[in-house]
C-alpha cells in the first residue's frame, strides 16, 4: 500500500540557510501518514477520539540531500508489512526535479489510551489494509 502527498516547503519551515530544519522532517511523515490512513477510508482523528493513540516509538531519517524553500515536496507512504500492537511505514521525499532527498522508517505502536498500554490494531484498520491489499 502506496500513498503520495506533494506540498511546497514553507519559509518558516526552513533556517538561515534557506535550508529545511530537520525537526520539520518528522512533520512531513506525520502528515504524509495521515494522508494514508484517510486514502485508506480511517480517520485518525475518529481512532483517537474512541480512545487509541499511536505514539512514536521509533523514528529513523536519511538525509540524502537538502530541501530548501519553496521547494516542490512528494512524500510517499508505504506500510512496511500488516499491523499487530505496533504498524510500520517507510517513507521517501523527492524534490521537484525527482532526487531522492530523504528516507525514514517510523514504528507507531497503538495505545489504549485510558490504561496507556499497548493493545492490538483495530480491527477496522486492518481489515481495510487486508482489503486494499488484495
Amino acid at each position: 500500500m502506496t500513498h503520495q502527498i506533494s506540498f511546497r516547503v514553507r519559509y518558516g519551515e526552513t533556517d538561515q540557510m534557506g535550508v529545511v530544519h530537520h525537526g520539520n522532517y518528522a512533520l512531513y511523515f506525520e502528515m504524509a501518514r495521515i494522508e494514508w490512513m484517510r486514502e485508506l477510508g480511517v480517520s485518525y482523528k475518529a481512532m483517537e477520539e474512541s480512545g487509541i493513540a499511536l505514539p512514536v516509538v521509533n523514528l529513523t531519517v536519511n538525509y540524502r540531500k537538502p530541501l530548501f524553500y519553496d521547494d516542490e515536496l512528494t512524500v510517499t507512504t508505504q506500510l512496511k508489512g500488516l499491523p499487530t500492537a505496533t504498524i510500520k511505514f517507510e517513507f521517501e521525499i523527492q524534490n521537484q526535479n525527482k532526487e531522492l532527498c530523504s528516507t525514514a522508517e517510523v514504528t507507531l505502536v497503538f495505545l489504549n489510551n485510558s490504561t496507556r498500554k499497548p493493545m492490538r490494531c483495530p480491527q477496522e484498520l486492518l481489515e481495510r489494509i487486508q482489503a486494499s491489499c488484495n
